[in-house]
Parts: structure tokens; sequence; C-alpha cells
């Protein structure tokens, strides 16, 4: 059973939060019309906000990781629920779910040391500082993602999730099976995703 941490934990650091509002934010590389795609995105967040249930403190914003799409496309969606928008972000993958690095995510793992990306849905946690800076905490919420705390799988900013790196490689690098984004475009995230929002994470081929 994933480990959650207490709503009183959360408060101590949920001050935070509010410092977030004056982090620079770079504008979303691709803002997701509320075409059939668009309508998708939101039908599955407002789905799997519903099953996550009260292990979510907030229910306005989800994440949805599409990566049935190559790591090269924006597949990281933002789904505000309230507004009917989705705006779109790159993000990389483990490295034990590409292991030919050519941007696809052939399998995901939930074992201890596979380096590779977890499907199933996560809840957000507080920000902290650790080896890539400023990042967010993440929970398992599935049996494919139970391991998510003890993996230490958290969301983080990254240089080789960038669009520069993709203009170099064709694709992005790879995580240790982290959602990784790159440092302009976490900042939204640490405003839009931490504190107990939903991420959901499949090979939905949606992009």
């Amino acid at each position: 059973m994933a480990k959650l941490i207490d709503r009183r934990s959360f408060i101590a650091t949920a001050a935070v939060s509010g410092a977030a509002l004056a982090l620079p934010v770079r504008l979303a590389a691709q803002p997701l019309a509320v075409d059939a795609r668009g309508v998708r995105i939101l039908e599955i967040a407002q789905r799997e906000v519903a099953r996550a249930g009260d292990a979510l403190w907030r229910r306005d914003i989800a994440g949805i990781a599409d990566f049935g799409a190559h790591s090269s496309l924006p597949r990281f969606h933002f789904a505000n629920l309230e507004a009917g928008t989705v705006t779109s972000y790159l993000v990389a993958h483990g490295l034990g779910s590409d292991p030919e690095h050519d941007g696809w995510l052939h399998l995901f793992s939930n074992d201890i040391g596979s380096n590779a990306t977890s499907r199933g849905a996560y809840v957000s946690w507080e920000w902290y500082k650790g080896k890539y800076g400023t990042s967010i905490r993440l929970g398992g919420l599935d049996p494919d993602n139970s391991n998510t705390f003890d993996r230490a799988i958290v969301m983080h900013a990254a240089d080789y999730a960038t669009p520069e790196h993709i203009a170099k490689w064709g694709r992005l690098g790879r995580s240790n099976g982290c959602f990784a984004m790159a440092p302009g475009d976490f900042m939204y995230a640490l405003v839009q995703l931490s504190g107990g929002r939903l991420i959901y994470a499949e090979k939905l081929g949606i992009v």
C-alpha cells in the first residue's frame, strides 16, 4: 500500500506554495485547443480524479502523462477541470523504460532499481530540496506504482528535458523513473500540481 503524508505535515510546508506565485513561469510550449484530443484528456483527468477519491486534497487540476507519445512531443498535459483547458509540456521517461534510448517508452516497471517509469495514478505531495533542486514528492495510488515513495520517484527539473536537447539529439534524455521537465516548464508544475493533486501516467497515444 502506498505511503501517504499526513495532512498536518503538508500544512507545515504549504506556505511555500504562496511563494510560487512570484516564480518566473515560462509560457506553455504547446497550448492544446480543446478539440477532440483536449476533450479526451479532460475526460481521462475527470475519471482518474474521481477514481482517486479522498486520496487527493485538490481536484481542480490534474497532470496527464501520455507515454504513448515520443519524448520529442509535449506529452505531459495539465488538465484544468474548472476552466476546461489543457496545456502541454515536454516530460522525460525512465531509462529502464527505454533501454535503446530511441525516445519511446517501451515498458513500465514498479520494481525497485529498475529506473523505469511506472504507470498509474499518483498524488502530489510537498516541495523539497533534492539532487535536482526544488522537486515535488509523489505517492503511488495503484499497485503498478506502489513503490513510488521507496523508489524516490518525484517530479523535478532537468536540462535533458528541454527543447534544446531535442534539437541536438532528436529526443529527450532519460530519468531514473521520475517525471523530469525543462527547468522553466517545471516552475509551472510547482504552481499548478503540488499540494495533493493527481498525476496519471499511461500509454494513451492521444498526441
